[in-house]
This record gives C-alpha cells, structure tokens and sequence, in this order.
C-alpha cells in the first residue's frame, strides 16, 4: 500500500513538473536575456555572480525563512477589508481630448499612469487585465478599478516599464497598445521580453541604472535606481529594476516602480533640485519583505527627500498583494504627510490632476 501510494505521488510529481515546464512557454512569460543582449548585461557593474543586484543587496526577497512567511500566508486567516467591500468609484477622463499642451497625470490604478508632460504623451506600467499573475485566479483586480482598455488610449509617445513583474510588465495590454507605441524606455534586459512579442527593436532604448534617454530637446528620460528584484518565474534578477525622472524645460516628475527606502531618493533630490511631481509605491508591504516595498512613513520620508512639490501615491487600489486592508496605505500615508513640506495628492482612479497646479483638487475613491 505504501509502495502504490509512493507511485502515486510521484507520478503526480512528474505530472505537475511537465505542466509547469509546458505552462511556463506560454508568449506571457517573455524570454530570458541571451546573445548580444546578455553579453551587454554582463558589462553592467550591477550585475554579477550571474544576476542583477539592487541597491542595497538582497540575497532573497523574503527576509524570514520562505516556511514561515508561507505559513502565514497561506493559515494566517483573510485580514479585514483585503478588498473593497464594493466598487471603486471612478472618474473615466477622455484621454483623447485632452489638450494636448497641459500637463497632466491620470491614475489608473495600481502603478499604471497616463501623462501628459511638455506636449509628449508618456504611458508608465500599462496594466488593464484583470488578474496581476501568470494564474487566472491569483491577485484578481478590484471591482471597479479597471475601467481602461487599450482602445482609450491615444498614440503614445513614450512607453516606459520599472520591472517586468506580472503587475507592471503585462503581456495582453503591451500587445494590444503595440501599434500605438511610438518609442519604448527600459532597463536592462526587459527588452529581451519586447523583442520576443514582436515590438521593432529600433523603438526600444533599453539603458542601465543612471543614463539618460534623450526623447528630444524638450524632454530626457532618465533611469534611475530602484531597490527591488525582477522575474516572471523561475529565472529571477535577469532583468534590472529602476526608478525614472522625467525632464522637460518647465517640469520634473519622478517615477519610483516599486522598491525599498534607500539613501538615493536624498541623493535624486539634490542632483534634480527638486520634483514638481514624486508618484511613489505606498501599498503592498509586509514585514515578510522590508527591503523591496516602502511602507507608508518611508514613502512621506522619499517625497521630502525628493524635494517634490507634489506626492502622489502608487502601488494600490486595485490588487491586494499583501496583507494590510486594501485602504490602509492611502490612510497612513495621509497621516504622515501632514507634517511634511509637499501637497499630497489621491485622486480617483481615472482622475485627471494638472502637475504643477497650485492647487490641485482631487476626489475621493
């Protein structure tokens, strides 16, 4: 009996490796670097021992043993509100008939953002599927929170991407945006992933931690650090993670991606003089990963480092991939920003809010 219940396990074993091995070739799941890409990778001074480090070098994203935090994940009970107990409530803004010389930056939930800034249309971590994970029943989106699709999008001049986890880097909204994508700013590596779903390589500038993209005249995309880690799967940290700050003659705005508290949000502060606009990760914390994502203190702390005029808060109301009540960020952030130097800003998702408005007024999720 005991023998026949070995062979049973171990079949199923085989079974769900060779499911794996054939699930994980799905387009979805991009391509790791190899060729001249990864020869180029390989100069990179933050990538060595055979993957790219962050900032401060994390060995592995979980900080206590993987058992524990598993442990608690998956027996440590459903926290009140993970979710909204209703649907978001949304302000859709026409993107199409914006005025195309206003500067302007829509929320669209989690870290995806639409901006207008010096008269170029720039979209940042395009996510409009329902589900942030390669498993169409794992981190479903909140209800109400997607309410764009690639039609509304108009022609974009910039396509900038932090990281390629499921949740910034998403395969259906990148190939349905693809005939609209004018020119493409990524960090090391991720354009392996673009060239395996078809985007022409001559629209890809791929660039290492602090380079500068020059768009034109009027406007330099610069990727900057990030204190994070990378993968869609197994290979994990063969893509780099970055930070942007985006230049034009009359406005600065700074894009965190997702990442831990570092010195270097003092240092981008300095060397910019100052953000009219800091959108910062402020949701999907635990004590689990204290190095990868900001909790809310640290957020306000990264806004007055960044000398920003304006904070607006990223990485929330639409996935619950942590455990804290799904408003519980916007809440403390709030709190802790009262003491600080810069506007905070929360609008609705779908939400226009003009950059470098005095007054900016925004309504409430």
């Amino acid at each position: 009996m005991i023998k026949l219940f070995l062979k049973i396990v171990i079949v199923l074993l085989l079974a769900l490796a060779v499911f794996t091995y054939f699930y994980s070739r799905r387009p979805e799941f991009g391509r790791t670097p190899t060729g001249k890409r990864l020869e180029r990778i390989q100069q990179s001074p933050h990538y060595y021992k055979g993957r790219f480090w962050a900032i401060d070098p994390i060995e592995r994203p979980v900080e206590t043993s993987q058992f524990e935090a598993s442990m608690r994940f998956l027996f440590g009970g459903t926290p009140e509100r993970l979710v909204p107990s209703g649907p978001l409530v949304s302000k859709k803004t026409d993107l199409k008939t914006l005025e195309p010389d206003k500067d302007i930056v829509v929320w669209m939930g989690h870290s995806t953002y639409y901006m207008q800034l010096g008269g170029y249309r720039i979209l940042i971590d395009p996510v409009f599927s329902d589900w942030a994970s390669p498993l169409p029943f794992i981190n479903r989106a909140f209800a109400g929170s997607n309410i764009y699709t690639a039609d509304d999008i108009p022609d974009i001049d910039v396509l900038v991407i932090s990281h390629d986890h499921w949740d910034h880097l998403d395969y259906p909204t990148l190939t349905a945006l693809k005939p609209k994508i004018k020119k493409i700013v990524l960090p090391l590596g991720i354009g392996e992933h673009f060239e395996y779903w078809g985007f022409d390589v001559n629209k890809i500038a791929e660039e290492d931690w602090y380079s500068a993209v020059k768009i034109s005249d009027s406007l330099t995309v610069h990727i900057l650090p990030a204190q994070h880690f990378t993968g869609r799967f197994l290979n994990q940290n063969q893509t780099e993670a970055c930070a942007f700050a985006f230049v034009t003659p009359k406005r600065k705005v700074f894009y965190s991606g997702d990442g831990g508290y570092t010195k270097e949000f003092k240092e981008f502060g300095s060397a910019f003089g100052g953000f009219d606009l800091a959108i910062l990760e402020n949701g999907q914390y635990n004590r689990d990963w204290p190095k990868i994502h900001m909790h809310p203190q640290q957020t306000a702390q990264a806004g007055e480092d960044l000398q920003a005029k304006a904070v607006l808060p990223a990485h929330g109301g639409k996935f619950a991939l942590a455990r804290h009540a799904w408003d519980e960020p916007y809440i403390r952030l709030t709190e802790e920003s009262k003491t600080k130097p810069y506007t905070l800003i929360t609008p609705r998702i779908g939400e226009a809010a003009e950059i470098g408005s005095t007054v900016i007024k925004c309504g409430k999720r």
